[in-house]
């Protein structure tokens, strides 16, 4: 038979981590084999290559044993170990290791005690009540089903954006290396506008001559398009999108009596601008940051003159919301604060979990007077130019209250209210809880609002508008948490924000030191949501975070 290219052989490969997951074992193998398949899917070398000149282990997440199989997948469409597995369970079994909360120990408990083959059948029998009654499953596990099936449907083929990150890097090295001739390499897809999930894995190049490609789908993993030098800024526009932007840009030249085209903006047979820039200058409109092309209004406030100026990284200057292993980070504070000064911030804010979170390791009011005094010796080793800010996270308990009483709450710099647990009570009852925790003087910021994982679980139910006009209005800041399975608050809710006068903060909810670049991910969702720097809290220099945090804690102590 013929060698399978890099798509066929992810698929199998995919299919060999998921029944190695239902088979049990050491689940991490099961992971390294879904993360290669994920790089091979975005191969921009061509498999048949990489295998020929043995540098598969190039690829990011495959070894000397992953390439084994890869080769002989690539070889023979199949292995002994693959079609060993494939004798265990059907195909429609997998299909249910997509649901989020759903173990393959379970997946595997539906299967064999009640029968259930196909993410299909899964559905049917959580609706006719079949799951409940099952010894081993029970109610629980079938409300779970039916809340997340539309997870596994709507995130199927997509990729955390800091997953995607990795694989475009990795592909746009590739392409430089295997195509010198090439220039201006660029990534493009939903990656490029900032999207918090991604499905299209798109390079945009210019080629010395002019280069049609093949067109692919969104099946078809990497997709690099090429173009010649004149129609190359064209060619990006397009294959960055959004196409309701794409659209709203092509009525508009139609009103100018022109034709916006993959090719570049035409009128007659003339073409007036190949570049970005120029076709949006050409259609009288300032340049539109990518993250804002989703056709939700933009060009519209482009034509006013009313895009916002978005933040960027180098607009950031502190960190806050960060663990140490004081609770359940895996670094000491002097180790994060000293990786937050090295990476040119001028304060790291400490946020440990509180004294509710057993199962993180909360603080103990006893340990809590511990941090403050090694912050205060850091502090004076450190001097003027960089502050460790003392915080916590605390939690909101079920009525509303945070977990310290007032005198506790009273030491620190700021407060980030969060919630983590009960997550389940109805739309109401959590609306309430928050709206009582934001109502606390000593709330600074309310933590990943809606307590989404992406992916994994959806957010509870709240009113969040109703949220985000009392957080303006008891001057409590709105966390954009940058944890890439969080991202929360949603980017589409930041104008709303923004319209009720909202402070936002971009925080990393960082446990370790490599997890305070997740700030990068936080500042892509802030971007998208149209937020600028002036609104952003860790934006404000040190003395003036210093003087915004203490005039808050003034007006507390008149309160009291």
């Amino acid at each position: 038979m013929p060698s399978l290219d890099s798509r066929a052989v992810a698929g199998l490969l995919r299919e060999y981590a998921q029944r190695a997951a239902l088979r049990g074992g050491n689940p991490y193998r099961a992971k390294a084999y879904a993360r290669a398949a994920d790089s091979l899917a975005a191969l921009a070398v061509p498999l048949h290559v990489l295998v020929a000149e043995g540098r598969l282990t190039e690829i990011p997440g495959v070894g000397e044993a992953i390439a084994d199989i890869i080769t002989k997948l690539h070889k023979t469409g199949t292995h002994p170990s693959l079609e060993k597995l494939r004798k265990e369970t059907p195909a429609g079994v997998l299909e249910m290791l997509g649901v989020p909360g759903l173990r393959p120990e379970k997946v595997l408990r539906l299967y064999r005690d009640l029968g259930i083959a196909s993410l299909a059948e899964l559905e049917a029998a959580a609706k006719d009540d079949r799951i409940k009654k099952a010894k081993g499953l029970g109610a629980a596990l079938q409300s779970k089903i039916l809340q997340n099936l539309a997870i596994a449907k709507s995130g199927e083929g997509r990729l955390h954006l800091h997953r995607a990150a990795a694989l475009l890097a990795h592909a746009e090295k590739s392409v430089r290396k295997a195509r010198p001739e090439l220039r201006r390499v660029t990534i493009a897809g939903d990656f490029r506008r900032g999207c918090e999930l991604v499905g299209d894995l798109t390079i945009v190049a210019e080629a010395p001559k002019a280069a049609k490609t093949p067109k692919a789908t969104a099946a078809d993993g990497l997709q690099i398009r090429l173009s010649d030098r004149r129609h190359f800024g064209a060619t990006l526009l397009f294959a960055t999108g959004s196409a309701a932007h794409i659209e709203k840009l092509q009525s508009l030249a139609a009103e100018k009596g022109m034709r916006l085209e993959a090719d570049g903006l035409h009128e007659g047979r003339t073409l007036v601008a190949g570049e970005e820039a120029d076709i949006y200058r050409a259609l009288g409109l300032p340049f539109i940051d990518p993250e804002l092309r989703e056709g939700r209004g933009e060009v519209e406030l482009a034509l006013k003159g009313k895009l916002p100026k978005l933040v960027t990284d180098e607009d950031l200057r502190g960190i806050i919301h960060c663990h140490t292993d004081a609770s359940d980070g895996t670094e000491t504070l002097e180790t994060m604060a000293e990786a937050t000064r090295q990476r040119g911030f001028d304060y790291f804010g400490v946020a440990d979990h509180s004294k509710s979170a057993h199962y993180a390791g909360g603080l103990s009011v006893d340990e809590i007077t511990q941090q403050h005094r090694d912050a205060d010796r850091l502090n004076k080793r450190f001097g003027e130019d960089f502050r460790i800010l003392k915080g916590i996270e605390s939690d909101i308990l079920a009525d509303g209250s945070l977990d310290y009483a007032d005198d506790v709450l009273r030491r620190f710099d700021f407060v980030v209210a969060s919630i983590h647990g009960r997550f389940k009570l109805d739309r109401k009852a959590q609306t309430q809880r928050l709206l009582r925790a934001i109502s606390n003087p000593h709330a600074t910021i309310i933590g990943h609002m809606t307590g989404r994982q992406l992916q994994r679980r959806p957010g509870y139910e709240i009113d969040i508008e109703k949220i985000l006009r009392a957080c303006a209005k008891h001057d409590v800041v709105v966390e954009i948490n940058a944890h890439p399975w969080r991202l929360d608050l949603d980017w589409r809710w930041h104008q709303a924000a923004l319209e009720f006068g909202c402070m936002m903060s971009i925080n990393p909810d960082a446990h370790s030191i490599p997890e305070l670049d997740h700030m990068h991910w936080g500042v892509e969702m802030a971007r998208k949501g149209g937020v600028p720097p002036d609104r952003v809290l860790n934006a404000m220099p040190l003395p003036e975070i210093t003087r915004y945090l203490r005039q808050k804690r003034r007006s507390l102590l008149r309160a009291a």
